[in-house]
């Protein structure tokens, strides 16, 4: 196991509940979502243009202008939807549904992608992945039907 990889995931799972619960609340103050999440994107835009600074001078501004693709703009639109997403549930669902439902979705997704690009895991290995996932996505379904907004 990658104790340094896992802690970054843990904290980044804690900073992301924190952050949308910080984003949901400032939906509160505004006329509509698009506001917060072009701000979100603003600050992190901002953000990692300042680090390219720091880490290497302008140029590394440069070199990033220069590698933008229209490619690029794919994954920015999912990041964006996410966020969205994670914010809309948030609201209707509460956070440990949207939380469960959000994990259960990428891990299902995950596994299938798993599989496709590496068709032959042995079986025993297949069928536990195949459980995991299902008791995630069962522990999702519970959790989603026990909780939520009124």
């Amino acid at each position: 196991m990658n104790y340094g990889a896992s802690g970054i995931l843990i904290a980044a799972g804690i900073a992301l509940v924190a952050q949308n619960l910080l984003m949901t609340s400032m939906t509160r103050s505004v006329s509509t979502v698009t506001i917060v999440l072009a701000t979100n994107s603003a600050v992190g835009l901002l953000a990692w243009l300042g680090l390219l600074v720091i880490q290497g001078g302008f140029s590394g501004v440069i070199e990033g202008a220069r590698a933008f693709r229209l490619t690029c703009f794919l994954p920015g639109l999912l990041g964006s939807f996410s966020v969205f997403a994670s914010i809309y549930g948030y609201q209707r669902l509460g956070v440990s549904a949207t939380v469960s439902t959000l994990v259960a979705s990428q891990l299902t997704c995950g596994l299938c992608i798993d599989l496709i690009r590496s068709p032959n895991l042995n079986t025993p290995q297949t069928v536990s992945l195949f459980v995991g996932v299902a008791l995630l996505v069962s522990g999702a379904i519970l959790v989603s039907s026990h909780t939520g907004h009124s």
